[in-house]
């Protein structure tokens, strides 16, 4: 069947925000090999995604990769995105949810231009399929308990045995599932499934579950329905009904795409929607499954879903991150066929440097001890005109201009502020030691230090409580020929503004607080996504044993009073304390609240760690090593060792990788990785290689890896430039490049050897892939038919065969061509 007005109303929105799509782009990878050869061949006349959250909890972290790839494809290929609500369970979808997540995807720069679509709208249509389905004998109403029909399914090496209830007869099932929507009986009585093969090796094929009864009121519907559609019944129909061309979702769901197609020729979808798989991205020290998420904010150890050291959007938000800094992140940690825990210093990183040219500089103190000044006359302010911006980011400036607070651009010689200057200040309490440590550069007792700005001081007598806690140090201004070795901020005690600092951190202590498998849970996937059912799982609490104590500290102290006249919501950088921003809900202007964004990457924060951090340490890799097994796995990729933060030598290796053209995320796990750094060190070397550092080490982090570490890779990493060349050359595709690769490794000969001793280029001679074309469609005369009958969407089966009969080294945009060619020519 033609699918029904398979865009609701497609000519009104033909760009879906392309128009307005945010600034990074998404790097060519497979899925947009994909999108180009389909629109070369003709296959779908424009790109459209779709990104279909499930509302039972806020948008978080783990879906800006997935929503990012969805939405900045289609505007890189000017197509149109949706933004869809798949709201089929009526437990978990809330009205709430749904506008907060509209509401987080807005805020990060999407317009889906109206195509704003619910699932629970199409609930009727989704009944219709069901029923057409039953008529058409490949679907039935099944009536034994769920655990008898997962008996009933076998296991990976035993086939299914059919249901007693498997061959009842159209009528029967028909009225059945017409009872079942009516509500007579109870939940867990019925449910209705698909009849496709028990003995299939993909068990997502035994007679998946399509209906299942729950009398429980939907947020939207309320009590109009008593059966549900599961998700696997659900979605592909969505994708048809919208006109989805690409459905791009996470490796979890590689197995389900079975059901997916299965139910677009049942029920002959034409044009009908693809999906794609891509390997997912986790995040350390962070968790994205939204059951616990919610346990969290249930259990009031958080305070709510905005609270800043969470991972949605809403608390990054909060917390002050930018968009343009989560989409720089999004962009960063590229598109394959790979599962991979990304650091989260990635992460770190894209706010930072965000927040460097956006944050003018101003001094706070948020521990503070009394200072007096002894020769500043008491009741005199000196009134100090100081810059916003450090020269640094003045001479790195595109156009030689600096942001004021207001946002306003102006050249650096007004982008000052005063700041008085009295006989009391206070300083950082950290700041100031009676007995320091080897390389302390900061004030003692004796000893010199220079103000910001100001001058340098000499600490010349102290005040101590009972208890030999410092509560004041005089001090002496010295002359300008005076010699200091460090710097410190502080502010003025006449004329600071009173604050409370809430310093955030991670809110867990170890990299990976989901268990000793990270692929265990899917940032952007909840296991309620597949069955219903799992809901009423026990919830593994293992999570909570690592949350960090430390994550949230608070302080009283004080800011200097110029930003008493700036807006709201001005970003900062506290002098030598981090980024912070006004609190958008707590923060009062008769009581400031300042929240810390993110910390600054302190050398002497790292020493002291270094020096009191041990005990820490131990108990990290305590908490973080694996249980004993019987046989140890193997690390690989999927599953990597717990990391830490990379040291300065590290991140000094990372800068020079991306220099030269590598990934981020792929330059940190090469400098932190000894075995994966030397083999890249070894392609680096070779001839060629610069041309091409990124691609190798692409191949070296995310396919090479296991054996690697394992020390069961044989290849040589001076091969590896040679085979990247002729990629990049179009000489071979990504698909036989990755399979040389493989055998390379097993066998230790050149790839490139290979390539060439097997004659593996891409064809493109047009007579031999006309050849193939000919052969596949004298072969196929029932779906040539079927094609020319309207089932347009025989096309990639016919591209399939094409590409399998010429070994799959064709050419596929002149695959593409002959293809149309032929079939069009009767």
């Amino acid at each position: 069947m033609t699918a029904p007005d398979a865009s609701p109303n497609p000519a009104a929105h033909p760009a879906g925000g392309a128009e307005t799509a945010p600034g990074p782009r998404v790097t060519p990878n497979f899925i947009t090999e994909i999108i180009e050869r389909d629109l070369q061949s003709g296959k779908y006349p424009a790109v459209v995604t779709r990104f279909p959250p499930e509302p039972s909890g806020y948008a978080h972290l783990g879906h800006v990769f997935a929503s990012f790839l969805d939405f900045q494809t289609a505007a890189q290929y000017g197509g149109r995105y949706h933004l869809r609500m798949d709201d089929t369970n009526p437990e978990l979808a809330t009205q709430e949810y749904v506008d907060a997540i509209a509401d987080d995807l807005r805020w990060l720069g999407w317009d889906w231009d109206g195509n704003f679509y619910y699932a629970s709208d199409n609930f009727e249509r989704y009944y219709e399929y069901a029923e057409e389905l039953i008529k058409r004998g490949k679907a039935y109403v099944d009536s034994v308990s769920g655990d008898e029909m997962a008996r009933l399914r076998g296991d990976a090496t035993t086939p299914g045995t059919p249901s007693p209830y498997r061959d009842r007869t159209v009528e029967e099932n028909l009225d059945l599932f017409r009872r079942m929507r009516a509500g007579e009986f109870p939940d867990g009585a019925h449910v209705l499934r698909a009849k496709i093969d028990l003995a299939s090796p993909n068990m997502k094929l035994r007679d998946p579950v399509l209906y299942r009864i729950l009398h429980a009121p939907h947020y939207r519907a309320g009590d109009t329905w008593c059966i549900y559609p599961m998700y696997d019944f659900q979605h592909p129909l969505q994708d048809a009904l919208e006109g989805v061309s690409h459905s791009m979702c996470s490796l979890e769901f590689v197995d389900n795409r079975a059901i997916y197609d299965w139910l677009m020729e049942a029920l002959e979808f034409t044009p009908r929607p693809h999906q794609y798989e891509f390997g997912r991205r986790s995040l350390e020290y962070t968790i994205t499954s939204k059951r616990k998420l919610r346990r969290l904010v249930q259990e009031g150890r958080v305070t709510g879903w905005d609270d800043p050291r969470m991972p949605t959007l809403r608390a990054q938000r909060r917390l002050g991150v930018t968009p343009e800094a989560v989409l720089a992140f999004a962009s960063q940690i590229g598109v394959n066929r790979t599962n991979r825990t990304v650091d989260i210093s990635v992460y770190e990183n894209a706010v930072r440097d965000d927040l460097n040219w956006r944050a003018p500089r101003v001094m706070a103190v948020t521990d503070p001890v009394r200072v007096v000044v002894e020769n500043i006359p008491a009741g005199e302010t000196r009134t100090l005109s100081l810059p916003y911006w450090p020269h640094d980011v003045i001479r790195d400036s595109p156009d030689g201009l600096v942001n004021l607070p207001t946002g306003e651009r102006v050249p650096p010689e007004q982008a000052v502020r005063e700041v008085p200057l009295t006989r009391e200040l206070y300083i950082e309490r950290e700041d100031f030691n009676l007995d320091p440590p080897k390389g302390y550069k900061r004030l003692t007792r004796g000893g010199t230090v220079r103000l910001r700005g100001a001058g340098i001081i000499r600490a010349d007598d102290v005040e101590t409580d009972e208890a030999g806690n410092v509560t004041t140090i005089h001090a002496t201004l010295l002359g300008e020929d005076a010699k200091a070795s460090g710097v410190i901020h502080w502010v003025s005690a006449a004329h600071a503004l009173p604050a409370e600092f809430r310093l955030y951190d991670r809110l867990f202590r170890v990299p990976n607080p989901e268990g000793e498998n990270p692929d265990d849970i899917a940032p952007d996937f909840d296991p309620e996504r597949m069955s219903h059912e799992n809901e009423a799982a026990p919830l593994d609490a293992g999570f909570l044993r690592y949350l960090n104590p430390d994550s949230l500290r608070v302080t009283r102290g004080y800011v200097e009073p110029s930003v008493a006249r700036d807006p709201q919501g001005t970003r900062y950088q506290f002098e030598r304390q981090g980024y912070f921003w006004r609190d958008p809900v707590d923060s009062r202007e008769d009581a400031l609240v300042f929240g810390r964004i993110i910390t600054l990457k302190d050398t002497w924060g790292r020493e002291t760690q270094k020096a009191e951090g041990g005990r820490q340490k131990a108990e990290q890799l305590k908490l973080t090593q694996p249980k004993p097994r019987v046989e140890a796995a193997r690390p690989t990729t999927h599953n990597p060792p717990p990391t830490t933060l990379l040291t300065p030598e590290q991140e000094a290796e990372a800068a020079r990788l991306t220099a030269l053209g590598v990934a981020e995320a792929d330059a940190r796990t090469l400098a932190r990785d000894a075995v994966l750094g030397e083999f890249f060190a070894g392609a680096q070397a070779a001839e060629q290689a610069g041309a091409h550092a990124g691609q190798v080490a692409a191949w070296t982090v995310n396919d090479l890896a296991p054996g690697l570490r394992s020390g069961e890779s044989r290849l040589s990493a001076g091969d590896l430039p040679a085979l990247a060349a002729l990629l990049a050359q179009g000489q071979i595709s990504t698909r036989i490049a990755r399979d040389v690769l493989a055998r390379a490794a097993a066998s230790g000969e050149a790839p490139a050897a290979i390539v060439e001793r097997e004659g593996l280029r891409v064809v493109t001679d047009t007579g031999a892939i006309e050849a193939a074309v000919r052969e596949v469609l004298a072969a196929n005369p029932d779906k040539v038919e079927a094609y020319r009958g309207g089932r347009t969407g025989l096309l990639g089966f016919f591209t399939g065969q094409v590409m399998r009969a010429t070994g799959g080294q064709a050419d596929p945009q002149v695959v593409g061509q002959k293809l149309a060619e032929a079939l069009g020519g009767s």
